[in-house]
This record gives C-alpha cells, structure tokens and sequence, in this order.
C-alpha cells in the first residue's frame, strides 16, 4: 500500500509539475509581449510581497502535517479532528492578517517602489491578484495538509493540473483580446478559488473530521517550534525579489523573474517526485521502524544528490541559450545574464540537495533543536544580498541565496548524519566531492556545445547533446564511487 500511494503521489505530482512548467512559460512570455518588461517586473513584485503574508503562518502548516502522521496511522479520528479544528482556527485568522495586509498593501507599495505607474494601476492589480491567496488561507491549506500528511497529495495535484491549464487557456485568450492586466490576474485568482472548494469536499466525504469538537489542551504540539524554518523559508524564497523591487529596478525585477521562472520550474519538477516521500519518512519514524528509515534514506540521498547535480548541471549549461531563445525580439531590458544564471542555478540546487535533510528533521518533528540554522541562513540571505545588490545588482542577490543555501545544506546533513542516520561523515563528504567533481565535468563539457542559431528547435538538440554529456559523466562517476547503488538502480530499470 506504501509503494502504491507514494506511486501514485509522485505520478501525479509529476504530472502537475509538467503542466505548471508548460504553461508557466507560456503567460510570462505573453506578458512580456503584450505589456512590457516593466508591467512583468510589477506583477512579479507585487506577487512576492503578498507571499510575505506567508511569513505569518509561522510554520504552523509543517507542524500540522507533522501532528497528523500519528493519528493517521492509528485511525485515531477524534484526534485527527482535534488537530485539524485548531489548525483551522489558525489559518482563518491568518486570512483576516491577509485582508489587512492587502489594504495596507494597496496603499504604501505604489510609493515604496520604484515604478512607473499610477496609483489605481498598482491598486487594483495588488486586489485582482490576492484573491487566491485569501481562499487557500481561509479554507483550503488545512484540508491540503491532511492529505498530503495521509498519503493522498495526488487529490490536489490532479486539481491543480486542471486549474493551471483552464487559467492558461482563459488568460492566453483575454491576452489576445487585449484585456487589461488587472482583469488577466483577476480571472486567474477566480479559477484558482476551484482548488481550495474541490478539495473542501472530498475531505468531507472521505474522513470523519467532527469540526465541532471541544479540545482543553493543544493538540498541536510543539506549535510554534517551526517558526525559525519558516520564515528562513519564506525569506529565502522571497528576499531576492523585494530586495531588487527596493533596490534596484522593477526591469531587473522582470530579468530575475524570466531566469527564476526556468529555475523554479526545473526545481519544482525535480522535488515533485520526491513529495510522497515527507510522509511515507514520517510514518516509519512515528512507528520507529528506525532499520527500514535508515535504508530507505540512504537510497532516497543518493537518488537526490545524483539527479540534483544531474539536472541543475544540465540547466547552468542550458539556461542562456533558453533565454536568449524566450525573448527573442524583446528588447526593453538585457536578458543575457551568464553569471547570474550560473550563481542562481547553483543556489537553487543547492536548495534541493538540502532536500533529503530537511525532509528528515520535518518528518521527525525537531523544529526546536535546528531552528538556529534556520535563523542563521535567513540573516545570512537578507544581509549579503542587501550588501551586493547595489554593486552587482542581479549578481548580487544571487551571492546572497547561494550563501544562506550552501550554509543550510551542510548544517543539515551534519545533524541528520548525529542525530539519525548514525553514519560517519565521511560518507556525507564523500557524496558532496562526488558532486562537485560531476558539476565542473558536465558544465565544463556542455560549454563546448553552442547554439548556432537562435530558435526553439536549435536549443532542443543543444540540450539533448548536453544531456547525453551530462549522462555519461554521471553513469561513469557514480559507477566508481556508488557502484552497489548504480547496480540497484539498473534493476529496477529493467523491471
């Protein structure tokens, strides 16, 4: 039952992720042509300081997902409706935060940014684009976090594969008709306002959540020992955009916006395979069946750290000659960025070879004893950035993250490695050099492959050269150094 639903989450993950990918290049593309650098700059300004409202969860929404692992495994239902009941009380009052926010927002933000629009412009565009925002915290995160915590994350994946394509479909023909900005992003925040409805009503039919029942304690514990993770999360994800917004100019906004959207989009395809994975970790702790975690994660590491440095190897080498493809013909701002993209790329990998880490200390609920990494790296982010953007603008930012990522990464493999695998950290190290050595080999030789000519169909056969490259250096290094896990890997393909 295990293998079938992390099977299954990861299909339709996947599957979600693709479409987010698509058609997320799709509309900043449309955007960019339609109205402007300066217009994507904003709409992408103003998107980052709504998910700021984020910061107020606090970490509540790993904490939930963490209390519910239990519960779930021992069918205990009262509980499970306990945890939910006071989780929901939270994110509701969290939306009201969010309704004061948006006010406050629509009236300070056309003043603090640079930009060059009126003040109803950037008004109305912030209200069109909170409405989402306002649904998923007043009625839809809760029910999401049960799912995900039971194993049953393809529910909303499959929701959120049909919603993206509708949005792309509706935009894409408003685009056309010349709608206005405002009215775009209004008609996207009304699709998205499905998800949050549809996942409303299959929690009603599939689990008994008494959501009128009493509780004396809070049964959510440990309740506000996530917030040190979350806001590190939420300033990492969200400091480069607001500091460049403050900064710098809303066309370097734009730039960051069109490299980020192909980084994010690699990223958030490579950890959709992994989203079956937090509670499948979870529920093995929560039963301590410690020998079949401890082999499960070393498998899961290996698997992470290989197609991590694979996939972002490939992408640094890739990433300009993509760019130089998508905004062909547009030329209100300098899109070849070959040290920013290079620098992003690593901080976003680096982000995802913290994966397996993270996923560990969340599963097992030790929020309390890594909150100072989280807290370190949050700092280290915010003050570097600030420090470098006004020499080296987009360069600067991208230091920033890298830093705090890199930093992070360690810590975390160094705990997980005393605190619950109990290997030596020599293997941990080991893993790291092998990983570097194979992201110099695959950059190093994906340089000498160049696009001739600037078109989609030209990149498509650049980056298939630059991944059979890429491949062959992986296959022949970690058959040298993992060759018992390259051999595991080999069966199961065969199978």
């Amino acid at each position: 039952m295990r293998k079938l639903l992390l099977a299954k989450n990861t299909a339709a993950s996947l599957i979600a992720q693709i479409t987010t990918l698509i058609c997320g290049f799709i509309l900043p593309r449309l955007f960019l042509q339609h109205y402007g650098s300066e217009v994507n700059g904003l709409v992408n300004s103003i998107s980052q300081f709504l998910s700021v409202i984020a910061f107020l969860e606090l970490g509540v929404g790993a904490v939930v997902q963490s209390s519910l692992y239990k519960p779930l495994a021992e069918k205990d239902n009262q509980q499970i409706s306990k945890v939910m009941v006071s989780a929901n009380k939270f994110f509701q009052r969290l939306a009201r935060i969010l309704l004061v926010y948006v006010i406050s927002l629509m009236i300070i933000y056309p003043y603090i940014a640079n930009q060059n629009f009126g003040f109803i412009y950037t008004a109305t565009l912030i209200a069109a684009i909170s409405i989402s925002s306002f649904a998923q915290y007043y009625f839809g995160i809760v029910n999401s976090l049960l799912l995900n915590a039971d194993q049953r994350g393809y529910i909303q994946y499959n929701a959120q594969t049909v919603t993206i394509i509708l949005n792309t479909i509706v935009c894409a023909i408003m685009i056309s008709m010349n709608g206005t900005i405002q009215v775009v992003k209004l008609v996207t925040s009304i699709i998205y306002l499905a998800r949050p409805i549809i996942l409303q009503i299959y929690v009603n039919n599939h689990y008994k959540i008494n959501w009128k029942i009493k509780y004396t304690q809070e049964p959510i514990k440990q309740k506000w020992n996530g917030v040190a993770q979350h806001v590190a999360s939420v300033v990492l994800d969200g400091t480069d955009t607001i500091v460049l917004t403050v900064f710098s100019t809303l066309s370097n906004v734009s730039i960051y916006s069109v490299y980020f959207l192909v980084v994010k989009g690699v990223k958030t395809l490579f950890l959709s395979v992994t989203n079956g994975i937090q509670a499948l970790i979870g529920e093995l702790w929560a039963k301590q069946e410690l020998d079949q975690l401890k082999s499960f994660f070393g498998w899961i590491e290996w698997l992470i750290h290989t197609g991590t440095t694979y996939v972002f190897s490939c992408t640094a080498a890739l990433i300009v000659p993509f760019i130089q493809v998508y905004t062909l013909g547009i030329r209100d701002a300098n899109y070849i960025q070959p040290t920013f993209a290079v620098l992003l790329t690593l901080a976003n990998a680096m982000h995802c070879l913290r994966l397996p880490y993270n996923i560990m200390v969340l599963a097992a609920g030790h929020y309390k004893q890594t909150q100072r990494n989280y807290i370190v790296a949050a700092i280290l982010n915010i003050v570097v950035s600030v420090l470098t953007v006004k020499i080296w603008g987009l360069i600067g930012v991208a230091i920033g993250t890298l830093v705090a990522m890199t930093y992070q990464t360690i810590w975390l493999a160094i705990y997980d490695s005393r605190h619950f695998i109990y290997w030596p950290l020599k293997k941990v190290i080991r893993q790291f050099l092998v990983d570097i050595i194979s992201s110099f080999l695959i950059i190093s030789f994906g340089s000498h492959i160049v696009l001739k000519d600037i078109t989609y169909f030209n990149w498509f056969f650049m980056a298939i050269k630059v991944a059979i490259v890429a491949l062959f250096v992986a296959f022949c290094l970690n058959s040298l150094f993992y060759r018992s896990k390259m051999h595991r890997l080999m069966l199961k393909f065969r199978k």
